[in-house]
């Protein structure tokens, strides 16, 4: 009995500094996405540069892109926002740097998802846009997958959508337009959630007070079985 409790408490306490590694990471990551969303905006990313994106050094880099959108090429992914269900408006842009940048313009709903509902936005001159590095968001969405031949997105897969539309250098990562306004007012950009999930403080005193009750319940079996001892003793 004892050894069992003492088995679980280091396990607990295992659990335990492990939530706390995690709760700094996370602190970390929250801090550095703060600052990289407040700075001033970078050039996107060259090919050079693809192999080593990650979330954890890239993720929500403000970036500054110029260059044309390729209007016919738009991708429309299913979306539920602050604004109520609809689409993201997915457009490659080929900047005047050489290569293609996905670029998520924003929201419309249901009733704007044809470009001739918003006309006005189909800018034909160079551009330039400023917005969130995003990493791609591979297969789809929760229990339910892309369906690139019937024109079906449930996620920004960056690779995939790509493909569907014969973008042959195009960057791993899209971008999210910020709030600056689209002509005609569609789509809406800047809806970008910044957000992360941190329970590890939870997690940890939970792990710890587990430690705590198991260990306790072994230094109390070690001292009842001292008690019995010592009343046999004639």
């Amino acid at each position: 009995m004892v050894g069992l409790c003492l088995a679980f408490t280091a396990i607990f306490l295992a659990l335990g500094g492990w939530q706390v590694q995690r709760r700094a990471w996370k602190l970390d990551l929250i801090a550095r996405v703060e600052q990289r969303i407040h700075a001033e905006p970078a050039p996107p990313p060259g090919p050079g540069r693809w192999a080593g994106l990650s979330q954890a050094s890239d993720g929500y880099r403000r970036l500054r892109l110029t260059g044309r959108f390729a209007h016919d090429r738009e991708t429309l992914v299913q979306a539920v926002t602050t604004e109520g269900p609809g689409f993201w408006v997915m457009t490659p842009l080929h900047t005047d740097r050489g290569f293609d940048v996905l670029v998520n313009r924003g929201f419309v709903p249901a009733e704007r998802r044809a470009p001739a509902a918003r006309l006005a936005a189909q800018v034909e001159g160079p551009v330039s846009v400023v917005g969130l590095l995003r990493l791609t968001e591979p297969h789809g969405g929760f229990l339910r997958a892309n369906a690139p031949a019937e024109n079906r997105w449930y996620s920004r897969d960056v690779a995939a959508i790509g493909q569907a539309r014969g973008l042959s250098n195009l960057a791993p990562y899209f971008v999210d337009a910020d709030a600056a306004p689209n002509p005609g007012g569609w789509p809406i950009g800047g809806l970008t959630v910044v957000k992360f999930p941190n329970s590890h403080l939870v997690y940890m005193l939970t792990w710890f007070g587990l430690a705590l009750l198991t260990g306790g319940a072994a230094v109390y079996v070690l001292l009842d079985a001292r008690r019995n001892r010592v009343k046999e003793t004639p």
